[in-house]
């Protein structure tokens, strides 16, 4: 296949679905990790293409979802700062801190740009010396590539006003997080196949061994994620627990070790705090060594204090695949994409967005 829309063909999906309905004989449990795996299912209506006995469930995959709020507030923050250029994605604007978002923070006077790369900012902080320019670093392993990059060209350039607001996440942790829970009912994983282009898969053979689950490393395309199933239901079938790659046009078993060098070069793993989730070990990455002092954090003479989020919203449920947006009450409701009570239902890769945009369910 060489175009899009090759992977979006209706007769193709047909098939698919017919071949997963006549391979399923028991109930089965899925969870696609990535968020933009999710918007591509409710979008397309995959699944409803599914049996009623294979339940697909919406994983942690939201970088942007599972950012804490503390750091939210300490975006905000930053903006504030007098002589700081708080630097972010669009995606970050409107998620909500513990009392405003960045947008609430521009409109209130707060210095804040939208970029499309994180060079943007190693190109402001060049041409603005004055000014300390912070950029918002956020992801799973898909962007800490470009992010690390940034870093390793301000310290090359000797760039003293660039900083980095960190909120990167690693994605075995928080599948290893959801195995080990007691309320886990993941029978099998569909991978994020723009996290293994950089990483490969070789860091998954752990669970299929440890926990005996089958992961199928897919696209983002509607056939993609089909076949995603299909191969998952398949090895649920036989009792099989191993990892296929589905998504073989982009991804390879090792990864990129150019993009891994440089990530273990500026960063280092630590602990870190997931969005309605909590502390999942070793499961983000920091600024390492020399690359410290580019911490944005070293800017506010006082961190942002723990909050607490909104009791109504059950994000960590829908991110830890055990409830689905429309079982929140508020869904739809009190929490919408224009008054959000999680980050869920602003990011472009959040579930409850999804849903909100997508699915015909109430």
């Amino acid at each position: 296949m060489k175009y899009v829309d090759e992977f979006r063909q209706h007769e193709d999906a047909e098939r698919i679905s017919r071949a997963i309905h006549g391979l399923a004989t028991r109930p089965a449990v899925i969870m696609e990790v990535c968020g933009g795996q999710t918007h591509t299912i409710v979008k397309n209506g995959l699944e409803e293409l599914l049996p009623s006995h294979v339940t697909l469930v919406h994983g942690p995959g939201c970088p942007v979802c599972v950012t804490p709020a503390e750091l939210i507030d300490a975006a905000v923050a930053l903006s504030l700062r007098p002589g700081t250029l708080l630097c972010s994605f669009g995606d970050m604007l409107r998620v909500p801190g513990s009392q405003s978002s960045l947008l609430d923070a521009r409109a209130a006077g707060g210095s804040v740009r939208i970029i499309y790369s994180p060079m943007d900012a190693v190109a402001l902080a060049r041409a603005r010396p004055e000014v300390d320019v912070v950029f918002f670093a956020v992801g799973f392993e898909t962007t800490a590539p470009a992010n690390a990059m940034a870093v390793w060209q301000a310290a090359r350039e000797g760039l003293r006003n660039f900083f980095v607001l960190v909120a990167h996440v690693l994605v075995p942790p928080a599948m290893k997080a959801i195995l080990d829970s007691p309320a886990c009912r993941v029978q099998a994983f569909l991978a994020p196949g723009h996290v293994c282009t950089v990483v490969g898969y070789e860091g998954y053979f752990q669970f299929c061994d440890r926990y005996h689950v089958p992961i199928v490393v897919t696209g983002f395309e509607p056939l993609d994620l089909l076949e995603g199933v299909y191969l998952a239901v398949r090895q649920l079938e036989r009792g099989a627990a191993r990892i296929e790659n589905q998504y073989a046009r982009a991804v390879r078993r090792e990864g990129n070790y150019a993009a891994q060098r440089v990530v273990a070069d500026v960063f280092e793993v630590s602990d870190r705090q997931w969005r309605g989730i909590g502390t999942i070990p070793s499961s983000g990455l920091v600024l390492r060594g020399p690359y410290v002092r580019f911490d944005a954090l070293t800017l506010l003479e006082v961190p942002p204090p723990s909050v607490c989020e909104s009791t109504e919203c059950i994000s960590g449920l829908v991110l830890l695949g055990r409830r689905k947006p429309y079982d929140c009450p508020a869904f739809a409701r009190r929490c919408t994409p224009e008054s959000p009570l999680g980050a869920p239902m602003v990011s472009s890769e959040g579930a409850c967005a999804a849903y909100f945009a997508y699915s015909s369910r109430p």
